[in-house]
């Protein structure tokens, strides 16, 4: 099964994405969701052209890599700072400051952002109902 890798990340003004690993998949959007979905209609308007690329024929997974702003506004609606303080062990003006973009997160703090996510991600899957 291939892997479409999809990297979103926040400029100035915008949320732009593009495959790492799949020439002509790009997306933009306003918010995180609308690139993640700009990404998701350029993958089904390739997918429709005669030149559609190779990783696109057949059975696929869309893995997505964020930048830490992109990741924490588009979990926003979903996590408060105070539950990301919670999760991270970073305290909530700290993170405001990374979603914001004022400031920029050493490796350290990344790293247990990221970890605080799989965590989490990891106990979701161990849920049954």
């Amino acid at each position: 099964m291939n892997e479409i890798k999809i990297i979103i990340e926040k400029s100035k003004d915008s949320f732009g994405a593009y495959s790492e690993n799949v020439p002509g998949i790009f997306g933009a959007g306003d918010t995180a969701e609308e690139c993640k979905q700009s990404i998701l209609d350029a993958v089904e308007t390739l997918k429709g052209l005669k030149a559609c690329p190779k990783e696109l024929l057949g059975d696929y997974v869309i893995s997505y890599r964020f930048d830490t702003i992109s990741l924490l506004n588009y979990y926003k609606g979903i996590f408060t700072n105070s539950a990301l303080e919670k999760m991270t062990g970073i305290n909530q003006k700290q993170i405001q400051h990374y979603t914001t973009g004022h400031r920029k997160p050493r490796p350290e703090q990344r790293k247990k952002i990221e970890k605080a996510f799989h965590s989490l991600g990891h106990e979701l899957l161990a849920v049954e109902l």
